[in-house]
């Protein structure tokens, strides 16, 4: 790590509240990586007559314990469970419902309160609310990572080749994204994904026709002023071509101002997929979603464990990136960054 970058990183220690934020949501980020084993319907791993079974993983027929029928086994049926603890055991995760098992076995009607069984209660199908949660947050995180890497690599070459040539590509180009950022974006896209069938994919395709736009003007200053610096006129009379004197020499400087942003855009894009999620113009029904989850607390004003579960999700996740950014910010800052 070169000493500048050190300095970065001692800057960024310094800010404890964005430092702290940063290892919270890693925390958090790396337990939902692993949700399967955290919240599901089947065991993490079953014994039964001295062989090892990992059910979370593959699918097991019921007749291999001992049942009746060739179909995968119901670990949930009390039947299913006698035999294999008849002989063997099973260790079942903390949360024994996956984000679309539904509780049959309630008592009350749905939405259902927080219990031992349901720690934050139902949802109104009877889905475990901490599952969904789990769930929720990993694929809000995921997606918003993916579009924000997508993004930034659209914006910041257009930005490049803008800045870079100047002249009529930077005059059309400006032109261009004044029209296409003056479009009304979530009305747009709440349009378009009632064209299609939306999924994952296509989501993030929709989200990143108008998200790249966020780094173009801010990259395309930097490549203005950086075009015209002495190194790297030197280097264009020494013959290197474009395309190194853009990655080589422009965009290392021009990424310094740029990094500060993206905790920023990767709040927007949850932002972004949690309204349309909220709208129904989002993930497919069913899907683990935290914007589902608010409209279902919106619907169901007499169960408020659903909004609050919800909101205390949705607000932990985009107080510790905006404390990350702020951080990032400061570190970047050569204000702020400490000589020692």
């Amino acid at each position: 790590m070169s000493p500048l970058n050190q300095r970065r990183w001692r800057s960024f220690k310094s800010h404890r509240r964005g430092y702290w934020a940063l290892w919270i949501f890693l925390g958090l980020f790396g337990l939902s990586l692993f949700a399967e084993l955290l919240a599901n319907d089947k065991p993490v791993l079953v014994m039964h007559q001295g062989s090892l079974y990992v059910p979370v993983f593959k699918d097991y027929p019921e007749k291999r314990f001992g049942g009746e029928f060739e179909t995968t086994a119901d670990y949930r049926d009390p039947y299913v469970r006698s035999l294999i603890e008849k002989d063997g055991w099973l260790l079942w995760p903390p949360v024994r419902f996956n984000y679309q098992t539904i509780n049959y076995n309630l008592t009350v009607p749905t939405p259902a309160p927080p219990s031992p069984e349901n720690w934050l209660g139902t949802d109104d199908q009877g889905r475990d609310v901490v599952a969904r949660l789990i769930y929720g947050f990993r694929i809000s995180i995921l997606f918003a990572l993916v579009l924000t890497v997508f993004s930034s690599v659209v914006g910041i070459a257009a930005g490049a080749v803008q800045g870079y040539y100047g002249g009529r590509v930077d005059l059309y180009g400006q032109r261009f994204i004044e029209i296409w950022s003056g479009l009304p974006e979530l009305f747009m896209l709440i349009i378009l994904a009632s064209l299609v069938e939306p999924n994952f994919w296509w989501l993030l395709g929709l989200m990143l026709l108008f998200s790249w736009t966020t780094l173009t003007g801010l990259v395309r200053a930097e490549f203005l002023r950086g075009r015209n610096l002495e190194y790297v006129r030197a280097a264009r009379a020494l013959g290197v071509s474009d395309g190194q004197i853009m990655s080589r020499h422009i965009l290392p400087n021009a990424m310094v101002s740029t990094l500060t942003y993206l905790p920023f855009i990767f709040t927007g894009a949850i932002g972004t997929l949690t309204s349309l999620d909220f709208l129904g113009f989002g993930l497919p029904p069913g899907s683990p979603s935290l914007g589902e989850l608010v409209a279902q607390g919106k619907n169901n004003l007499n169960s408020p464990w659903l909004g609050i579960s919800a909101f205390v999700t949705l607000s932990v996740m985009l107080t510790l990136l905006v404390f990350i950014g702020e951080a990032a910010r400061d570190a970047f800052d050569p204000r702020k960054t400490p000589l020692s």
